[in-house]
């Protein structure tokens, strides 16, 4: 009987009427379009500077060679491939944290300040470039949200 319980319990915290649930979809789903258009903002770049990697795009670029150390190119791409390292994780940790029931005004601040801090980190190192410890504060906000809600859900399920 008590994995019944479990199980609707679990239910309810992944339900459309769980705030925490709904706040954690809203800004998971803010960060994978911010994640999405990094991609857009790779492309802008390579068009801006006509840097391409591969010969197939010469002419798309109306590039003369084939080149791939712009500086700008590679920033947006470290700042893309950042997200990607940090972004994933939440999304898997986030949804586990959910089914924690954490406090609703924690979990809430949480999601925000991630998200914002995400945005931080990109537009501090990709679109206007300011000197550390500028994007390490970015990175490590987001980092030790991550973290704690990745030790909450170990303590929780333990």
């Amino acid at each position: 009987m008590d994995n019944v319980k479990a199980v609707q319990f679990s239910y309810q915290l992944l339900d459309k009427d769980n705030t925490v649930f709904r706040a954690f979809l809203f800004w998971s789903s803010v960060l994978v379009i911010k994640f999405l258009l990094m991609a857009t903002l790779t492309a802008f770049h390579r068009f801006r500077t006509k840097t391409t990697p591969n010969p197939e795009d010469l002419g798309t670029l109306r590039a003369s060679e084939v080149s791939s150390g712009n500086d700008d190119v590679e920033r947006v791409r470290r700042a893309h491939l950042n997200d990607m390292e940090n972004i994933l994780p939440f999304l898997s940790v986030g949804l586990f944290y959910v089914l924690t029931d954490p406090n609703e005004m924690v979990a809430l601040w949480l999601f925000r300040v991630t998200t914002v801090a995400r945005f931080a980190h990109t537009f501090v190192y990709a679109i206007y470039v300011i000197p550390q410890p500028a994007r390490a504060i970015c990175f490590f906000i987001h980092f030790a949200i991550t973290l704690y809600m990745a030790f909450m859900c170990i303590i929780y399920f333990i």
